[in-house]
């Protein structure tokens, strides 16, 4: 008896060393994907109830896109996962999607209709970018999902004017191996892209792109989101499904020249932005 007592808690020792050298001992499995991508959207009360509609809109629209669809399919073949953050102060903040794994046609429109049922938070009339970048942060962790790349995109119209600075949020989410790309609408601040530039992305192909007004922001996130999704593989992407998708406004990464294709340019009547693809 005794002998058989001193195994059993031997074994019971062996897998408690186990566990504490991989404590994903014990548990189920994380899915694999290639991108976990966190979707910040910025709902304080400088954004009414129509450019909230459109911000939705556009996400929702952006999911049923082919764009959209075609990038999963060609970049990201185990899927990706994504979440939905809504942000404004320090404290109202709100996971308003489930983390939600991404293959196909049909699971884009899924989230599609989930974002538009998405109901908004209270708003205040305060911008905390540095507090919606530590909780999208804290998303990632036990999401059950384990991806190659980790992405927060944070989209917004003002710069920081409430809670804790940007920087150290920033940079705990870089050392983690986390990209902060962002989309600036400039409706109400024309130099807020550089302000995103200077103060809000990083870590590994950091971009931020730019809206010119919320009726621009299905344009744009549309296109940012084929960029994330295809990791900046712009130039082996084809030229018609680049224009197709939208304008690329490059404000932190030069124009690269990759292998496979080269670098061409769409031209844009609207804004006249720049919009880089390429031929296989």
């Amino acid at each position: 008896m005794a002998a058989g007592y001193r195994e059993a808690m031997q074994a019971v020792a062996v897998g408690a060393a186990l566990f504490c050298l991989n404590p994903s001992v014990g548990h189920a499995a994380s899915q694999q994907v290639d991108l976990e991508l966190v979707l910040a959207i910025d709902v304080s009360s400088s954004i009414d109830s129509r450019e909230y509609v459109l911000q939705t809109q556009g996400l929702a629209n952006a999911f049923r896109s082919p764009e959209v669809t075609q990038a999963i399919e060609q970049f990201a073949p185990r899927g990706i996962a994504v979440t939905v953050l809504q942000w404004a102060s320090e404290t109202d903040h709100r996971q308003a999607v489930g983390w939600r794994r991404i293959d196909n046609r049909a699971d884009g429109a899924a989230l599609a209709e989930e974002l538009d049922r998405m109901r908004r938070i209270g708003h205040e009339g305060v911008t905390a970018i540095g507090a919606a970048i530590h909780r999208a942060h804290g998303l990632f962790r036990d999401n059950g999902f384990q991806g190659t790349r980790r992405v927060i995109d944070v989209s917004g119209d003002g710069i920081l004017n409430q809670g804790p600075p940007i920087e150290p949020a920033r940079q705990r989410a870089i050392a983690d191996g986390i990209t902060i790309n962002g989309l600036a609408i400039v409706n109400e601040e024309p130099n807020l892209t550089a302000y995103y530039r200077a103060n809000v992305i990083g870590g590994s192909r950091a971009f931020v792109m730019t809206a010119l007004d919320y009726s621009d922001f299905a344009r744009a996130i549309r296109a940012k989101l084929v960029r994330e999704i295809s990791n900046a593989q712009l130039a082996v992407i084809d030229a018609a499904f680049m224009c197709a998708a939208g304008s690329f406004q490059l404000s932190s990464i030069a124009t690269e020249r990759l292998p496979g294709g080269s670098v061409s340019r769409c031209s844009s009547a609207k804004n006249d932005e720049t919009r880089i693809s390429g031929k296989r």
